[in-house]
């Protein structure tokens, strides 16, 4: 009787442990916690301890091995050249051609990353809502100083000889970017070019509002609003940060959150000591910015949400005429004919690409998005560009078993080929400040080739 209760109990927590049956499920497992639940490596690590009795584990990664994993996926993305499957409808995701979104970001000192996405250029039609990073494959990443026209047009012509020409280029207005484009198609790489709609609302915003007479006061007031509510009891109506490069990408947030702010501002005067009093107080030149505020949010309102609808349904023959009833209700004659003319100018691209009808993908938020997540999550106080860009090819697509698999292909020599000998500010801030090394060591690092992945390359 006590051995049946015994056999009992053993099934009992077999059936509650969720076992691993070899080292492709831990992979797979630690690359979903870092990647999708989106924790940290140490947290990833310390999560594996907790749950080890409960998956039949008796030793679990430590840090440095899921960082080796992470990098390792990357590579690997990055080794072969293969289209992925789209799940759903069971053909290559890129069967009806792609489009190369691309765009640069800077990192800690002198490295500035380039990266190029591939989108399927029928995303709107095989998938609902606008494109994010489970959608896109990453084509390459490169480290370099300085970034122009000729060099960018170099590395994409690179990708095209491996990957074959796509049918448009999707960035922002950057002049280098768009030389880029026109190089290409004067070297027999033909492309279409098609501009973000957030890049384009923010440059029409910026071209009426930057020289406003109360822009600058505006601004000015959110700062000193922002140091006297911090430390007070108000400190929960403090403003947005607002990056000040490409400021007017996101200001449209800083100006409803000063609207929002005066509203609760009545008539008449305030009672001694009471809220109202002590939120009055910090206003600073608020009230005296009401005209911006209330013609600025005249204009953008609409546009926002013009742009709900052509990043979420693409931009079709469709989607144009829903938003021309908006468009009417602009008042400044600029933006509204400004923001009319691009849409005119990209629906007869829609329609050169033969998507007027299924709808066009005109947003690159998702190389945006690529952007924050790599430089924040999984990156310690120095954000080494060269350390950034190796993980960004593993932020993109959806991650399958098939990829922990191709992990562990990856052998610590190959690792050490392609990215062992690329400068690092972490190494270099270790052998001056921790070995003693002349500060001079410093350049003759510097001087060592920087990260470059091309999907396919064999040299990348």
């Amino acid at each position: 009787m006590r051995q049946s209760k015994q056999t009992i109990k053993e099934l009992e927590d077999q059936n509650k442990t969720l076992q691993i049956n070899d080292k492709t499920d831990l992979v797979f497992l630690t690359l979903q916690l870092f990647l999708v639940a989106r924790i940290g490596y140490r947290a990833v690590s310390r999560v594996l301890i907790v749950i080890a009795p409960y998956l039949g584990l008796s030793k679990t990664p430590c840090t440095q091995t899921i960082i080796n994993w992470v990098n390792r996926l990357s590579l690997s993305r990055m080794k072969h050249y293969l289209a992925p499957i789209d799940y759903q409808w069971g053909c290559p995701l890129f069967s009806g051609g792609f489009v190369l979104i691309l765009d640069a970001s800077i990192g800690l000192g002198q490295g500035k990353i380039m990266t190029v996405l591939a989108l399927d250029v029928k995303h709107h039609l095989l998938n609902h809502g606008a494109p994010s990073l489970a959608n896109t494959q990453c084509i390459a990443v490169s480290v370099a100083s300085s970034w122009t026209g000729e060099t960018i047009a170099d590395l994409l012509q690179k990708i095209i000889t491996i990957t074959g020409t796509p049918v448009a280029y999707l960035k922002d207005g950057g002049t280098d970017l768009g030389k880029a484009v026109r190089l290409l198609n004067e070297r027999g790489q033909p492309g279409l070019s098609i501009d973000d709609i957030s890049h384009f609302i923010a440059n029409l915003l910026k071209h009426e509002y930057q020289k406003h007479p109360q822009f600058e006061t505006f601004i000015q007031t959110c700062g000193k609003v922002s140091k006297m509510f911090k430390q007070t009891i108000l400190a929960c109506l403090a403003p947005p940060k607002v990056s000040t490069k490409a400021r007017f990408m996101n200001i449209h947030r800083l100006v409803k959150w000063a609207s929002q702010l005066l509203e609760h501002s009545s008539a008449g005067r305030a009672r001694k000591n009471s809220m109202l009093e002590k939120l009055r107080q910090g206003f600073n030149q608020l009230p005296h910015c009401k005209v911006f505020i209330n013609d600025f949010l005249q204009d953008v309102a609409p546009l926002i949400d013009c742009q709900k609808i052509l990043k979420t349904k693409g931009l079709s023959s469709e989607s144009v005429d829903e938003c021309q009833l908006i468009i009417k209700t602009i008042p400044n004659d600029y933006i509204r004919t400004g923001f009319s003319q691009w849409l005119k100018k990209n629906l007869i691209i829609a329609d050169q690409l033969g998507l007027n009808e299924v709808g066009m993908p005109i947003s690159s938020d998702c190389i945006e998005s690529l952007f924050g997540v790599a430089k924040h999550h999984g990156t310690g106080p120095i954000k080494d560009a060269n350390r950034i860009a190796q993980r960004i090819p593993a932020f993109c697509g959806k991650l399958t078993r098939q990829d922990a698999e191709n992990v562990l292909n990856i052998s610590v020599k190959e690792e050490q080929e392609r990215v062992g000998t690329m400068s690092s500010l972490i190494r270099q801030r270790r052998k001056v400040l921790s070995q003693g090394d002349c500060i001079e060591s410093i350049k003759s690092d510097d001087e060592q080739p920087n990260l470059e992945l091309i999907i396919g390359s064999k040299t990348g």
